[in-house]
């Protein structure tokens, strides 16, 4: 890797929490951080265009390799010149190990210390066997501006004996990634696991600092069945106190509301989602009221926006809570968009106020002021 195409300036600091906001450099463009990255799983934000995804404000958009990986393959993408040129996003991309969506077949998953053997059992039944220079070789022909190391992440609850053998495959696989990565124009960030338990998330930590100059470190193995405050028992400590400072952090696969605004306190730069967009099809959305189900009969007559405060092109473009409702209960595919839409800009949006409080050194005040309104109440 190119180091100097990778650089994270930190502008400014909170004086009385851990944020902070800062400029991650990529050969795709910059990124000011604290951030929320929009998830287009395979090469595509659900049923929104790009052009969109970039008007509502996102700097960076997230794929999955393990999906790319089986359909179209990793060959295609190549062939038709990389990940940004196939999905006609040219900004900055993170592409995630897969490892998550591997793990997620169960007992369909066989590991050893050389790799992960896995049924593909939604797609086409394959046997497949990922070592992490499979891994790597992946993310290096998809061509993503960041790639993340094959990593095992197990669920909660578990047994610690189970955390510990899943940070020592993830330690030792992040050291062959470092050796296999060869690509200069694409980064490779090292993934810290551990569970709920501090020891050996540290261990995880010391492991990766050890082991080579990472230019970022994701924090995986969070919102995976435990509540939020029990998750942030550990992950508070470990990113104020013991993280890098100089350093990117990216909180995977966490993307409610409150959570953002509660882990940017704890001095998180990145996070990723499905949510917003999920659950945009499911019929939800953020607001400064909390979350909203518009399967619910109260919005039948009510002529008002999504959110009256928020200026996404949804709530400004005349759409009504009766005409979103109508359209979630008739099973119109536009309602499940223009919720998506909505709850991708009110995440970015969010970020964007945040990373503002930051540099004006009130982020404290943002924090409370967040947490005693109806927007907090998001899931």
């Amino acid at each position: 890797m190119d180091q100097s195409l990778f650089t994270y300036d930190i502008v400014a600091e909170d004086p009385k929490t851990h944020a902070r906001a800062g400029i991650l450099h990529t050969p795709h463009g910059d990124i000011e951080t604290p951030i929320f990255m929009p998830v287009g799983t395979r090469a595509t934000v659900k049923g929104v265009p790009w052009e969109t995804v970039r008007d509502l404000g996102a700097q960076i958009v997230l794929s999955n390799t393990y999906h790319l990986a089986m359909r179209p393959g990793a060959d295609l993408i190549e062939e038709m010149g990389g990940l940004h040129s196939f999905m006609n996003w040219h900004g900055p991309i993170l592409t995630d190990s897969g490892g998550f969506q591997v793990f997620s077949h169960n007992d369909a998953v066989k590991l050893s210390n050389e790799g992960v053997r896995f049924i593909a059992t939604d797609y086409d039944g394959s046997h497949v066997f990922w070592t992490p220079e499979d891994n790597m070789a992946i993310a290096q022909k998809l061509g993503s501006d960041i790639c993340m190391q094959l990593d095992q992440c197990p669920g909660y609850p578990a047994e610690k004996s189970y955390v510990a053998r899943a940070v020592e495959l993830s330690s030792m696989w992040a050291e062959r990634c470092y050796k296999a990565h060869t690509r200069p124009d694409q980064a490779l960030f090292g993934i810290v696991q551990g569970g709920m338990h501090m020891d050996l998330r540290l261990r995880s930590l010391k492991h990766l600092e050890e082991l080579g100059d990472f230019p970022g470190y994701g924090i995986g193995g969070y919102s995976v069945g435990e509540d939020h405050e029990t998750m942030f028992e550990t992950l508070a400590p470990l990113v104020s106190e013991h993280m890098p400072r100089h350093k990117p952090r990216y909180l995977m696969g966490v993307g409610n509301p409150t959570t953002l605004v509660r882990g940017v306190g704890y001095g998180i730069d990145m996070f990723d989602c499905v949510l917003p967009t999920r659950t945009g099809r499911m019929g939800t959305a953020f607001s400064s009221e909390g979350r909203l189900n518009f399967r619910n009969a109260r919005f039948a007559r009510d002529a008002g926006p999504i959110d009256p405060t928020c200026t996404c092109p949804v709530c400004t473009g005349g759409y009504s809570r009766a005409h979103i409702r109508h359209m979630v209960t008739t099973k119109e595919m536009l309602g499940g968009i223009l919720l998506s839409i909505h709850n991708i800009y009110y995440l970015l949006d969010l970020m964007r106020r945040a990373r503002a409080a930051i540099i004006e050194g009130t982020y404290g005040d943002f924090i409370s002021s967040w947490m005693a309104s109806p927007a907090s109440q998001d899931y």
